[in-house]
């Protein structure tokens, strides 16, 4: 389709704008992390690192940090051994209801963040008697991070088919052989980027972590939400956004870098 000379105009202007919204605010809380002026003045009066060096210190934003780490990491090790075997369970075998199991697995992730964390808390404290916790929050990312995994995977499958699988099993090897020796380096670079996704998509999740984590367990966001509008700790929630920024972007990327790989072997 050819675009007119003011129809192309209209479409990167309105692009532009659109990128603007979303990003012109992410640039502001990186630079405001460096703004000396404790209120945020705009533009800035000067640069310092004294809150990143208080941030440092702040043992509520590093243990919230760690926890999040654990969690997102324990829930992407879940999401990248269920997502794969329903990915391969979906893709090499035909049974009934099959499509309904696919939907099954996709939807956590379709509905809103506030229907799935109130129903894992009823299922968790009324239904199961558990008590809310580092487990419970785990299982409550690993609902979601699956899906991201899964999806990788099933589409790197649909790509490659299974004709050179069969190729290897004629030739003598075994099942463990074939998965280890052609199965697994062609679906290496999906899983790496599934897992990175989904622990991008772990990492920063707030809503569902509201209401799974317990009194005692606290995450980056919900720390940053705790936060927020307490005196003086301005400086340092900005300082603890701006690293948040940079740990969702790089996976991202390196997720986008990796699923882009048309070769299916991947450079992992």
């Amino acid at each position: 389709m050819t675009l007119s000379r003011s129809a192309r105009i209209a479409l990167r202007t309105f692009t532009f704008l659109a990128l603007g919204v979303v990003y012109v605010p992410l640039i502001v809380v990186l630079i405001n992390s460096f703004n000396r002026d404790r209120t945020f003045g705009w533009p800035p009066s000067g640069f310092t690192l004294e809150w990143w060096e208080r941030t440092a210190q702040n043992k509520g934003a590093l243990d919230a940090f760690l926890t999040s780490v654990q969690v997102g990491l324990v829930a992407t090790v879940v999401a990248l051994v269920l997502g794969t075997l329903a990915s391969f369970a979906l893709q090499r075998h035909k049974f009934f209801g099959q499509n309904s199991i696919s939907l099954l697995i996709v939807l956590p992730i379709a509905l809103p963040g506030i229907v799935t964390g109130i129903a894992l808390n009823n299922a968790f404290r009324t239904v199961l008697g558990v008590n809310l916790g580092f487990l419970t929050l785990v299982v409550a990312h690993a609902t979601f991070c699956v899906v991201i995994v899964f999806n990788n995977v099933i589409a790197r499958l649909r790509r490659l088919g299974g004709n050179l699988e069969e190729a290897s099993m004629d030739l003598g090897a075994d099942l463990f052989t074939t998965f280890r020796l052609v199965t697994f380096p062609m679906l290496r670079s999906a899983l790496f980027a599934g897992g990175l996704l989904a622990f991008a998509l772990s990492f920063d999740e707030i809503i569902v972590t509201t209401f799974t984590a317990g009194a005692g367990t606290q995450t980056l966001p919900i720390w940053i939400l705790n936060n927020l509008f307490r005196p003086n700790q301005a400086p340092v929630v900005n300082v603890v956004a701006a690293v948040l920024i940079v740990l969702s972007v790089v996976p991202i990327y390196l997720a986008q870098r990796l699923s882009g790989d048309s070769k299916g072997g991947g450079r992992f």
